[in-house]
């Protein structure tokens, strides 16, 4: 066995129904608006409505809106995301299905917090994103592992290259998963 260093700072809420206490949860880092990012055809009437899409909400702060993803993260899906989170004044982004949703969370929050550098320069190694928004996972599905790592892969809609980059920012601040 080869010797090996493991951090990992995400806190993770493990259990039945842990996602409907996402919004106390979210509370916890005091945004003032958070946004919601699904992977739309799977997600869309889950977590639209009932105690789910209700649990996200708190009086403490408002959810401006959802964000649709897909299952290959992509750079104009990304930079929209990031637009909307602009305009809306987001600052928290809360990531809701598997490894391509989460990692166009990443990138989302990190462009927000950088708006002077194209996302897309980070997997291309120019630059390290040097601050990032708050943001958190509902795992809908449990495989990449993107939860728990510093680590983004996104897709050049443009060019249809795919790339990685690690950094610190690309943690999320917590996962929540329900077996």
């Amino acid at each position: 066995m080869e010797n090996f260093v493991y951090e990992t700072p995400t806190k993770v809420y493990f259990g039945k129904e842990e996602e409907l206490n996402v919004g106390k949860i979210i509370a916890g880092y005091a945004p003032k608006k958070s946004v919601g990012s699904f992977w739309w055809s799977v997600c869309q009437k889950k977590w639209t409505v009932g105690p789910r899409g209700k649990s996200v909400g708190s009086r403490r702060h408002r959810l401006c809106g959802t964000w649709r993803c897909d299952s290959q993260s992509g750079t104009e899906l990304v930079r929209e995301g990031i637009a909307l989170c602009q305009r809306e004044g987001v600052d928290f982004v809360l990531a809701v299905g598997g490894g391509s949703v989460l990692d166009s969370s990443k990138d989302i929050a990190n462009g927000v917090a950088n708006p002077d550098i194209d996302v897309w320069d980070f997997s291309l190694g120019k630059c390290v994103p040097q601050k990032t928004l708050h943001k958190g996972a509902i795992l809908t599905l449990a495989a990449a592992g993107s939860e728990m790592s510093n680590s983004c892969v996104i897709t050049n809609t443009e060019t249809n290259e795919k790339r990685g980059y690690g950094c610190s920012c690309n943690r999320m601040d917590f996962a929540v998963e329900n077996p």
